[in-house]
């Protein structure tokens, strides 16, 4: 399996290394990660046509639960799906009284026609689309929704723009964007399914130190050793300091999200 980028291809070896990175960087993504505004779960609703409430979903890549608990406060009966055991184990601690179920997206640990909606927050490019759609499609019911989203730092913002092109550089090969974003479609094509895409816009203020926290729990550098790792993050920390020398950082976001339908049960 290989992930794209929008420019290159990764080998399935350095994608299951990245991958597995999380793990060991489970505290940092659940402390530093940024969340979801609450108009991305007005807009599913919309979308998806029905609301959360009520509604069956299976939460695949979980991670630490951040969508999770969100899924839950809109009135969702969420089971969140994840493979890694340091992110499970900071799961369990971060949202007590969560159903979570050790699994992945490639194969889902569920009965078929079990679930309204089948979520993966900034996870489904973690995923290989020949097995985990067919896959969603298996446990959803007629009418269900597979929803993919994805915060991405907005690059048109010059700041964001030159710490994307240093890491880049100083990453070559490993350094990833979200292409996924943009080839979820032809994944869904071959399946039948009604596609419809969202964009939005948000931002939150944090400290430099926050966003420093951010980035080491990014699969491209929590994948380094502390050796390796640890000047990248002072380079990138002296950059963020000189451009914002009181310490807070307006870190602005696009958040992409795809909605895809299975077709209705027909009535007879």
């Amino acid at each position: 399996m290989a992930e794209q980028d929008g420019t290159r291809t990764r080998p399935s070896s350095d994608f299951r290394g990245l991958a597995e990175s999380f793990g060991g960087v489970a505290a940092e993504y659940d402390r530093a990660r940024p969340s979801y505004p609450q108009e991305l779960f007005d807009e599913l609703e919309r979308l998806a046509g029905r609301p959360l409430r009520g509604a069956r979903v299976l939460d695949v890549g979980a991670g630490t639960g951040i969508s999770t608990r969100l899924l839950a406060a809109r009135g969702a009966d969420v089971v969140a799906v994840e493979p890694s055991a340091g992110m499970a184990a900071q799961f369990l601690a971060s949202g007590p009284g969560l159903a979570l179920v050790r699994g992945s997206g490639d194969e889902l640990p569920f009965h078929d026609h079990s679930a309204d909606f089948v979520t993966y927050a900034q996870a489904f490019h973690w995923t290989a689309p020949e097995r985990s759609v067919p896959e969603a499609v298996r446990v959803l019911r007629p009418g269900g929704a597979l929803a993919a989203w994805w915060n991405v730092k907005d690059s048109t913002v010059a700041w964001v723009r030159a710490m994307g092109e240093r890491l880049a550089v100083a990453l070559p090969g490993t350094y990833h964007g979200y292409g996924a974003t943009k080839e979820i479609a032809s994944h869904l094509a071959p399946y039948g399914l009604r596609n419809t895409q969202s964009v939005l816009h948000w931002e939150r203020r944090i400290t430099v130190e926050h966003l420093i926290t951010d980035l080491s729990s990014r699969s491209y550098l929590a994948a380094l050793t502390p050796q390796r790792r640890e000047p990248l993050l002072a380079v990138e920390r002296e950059a963020l300091l000189a451009e914002f020398p009181d310490g807070w950082v307006i870190e602005p976001y696009v958040l992409y999200l795809n909605v895809a339908l299975t077709p209705a049960r027909s009535r007879a």
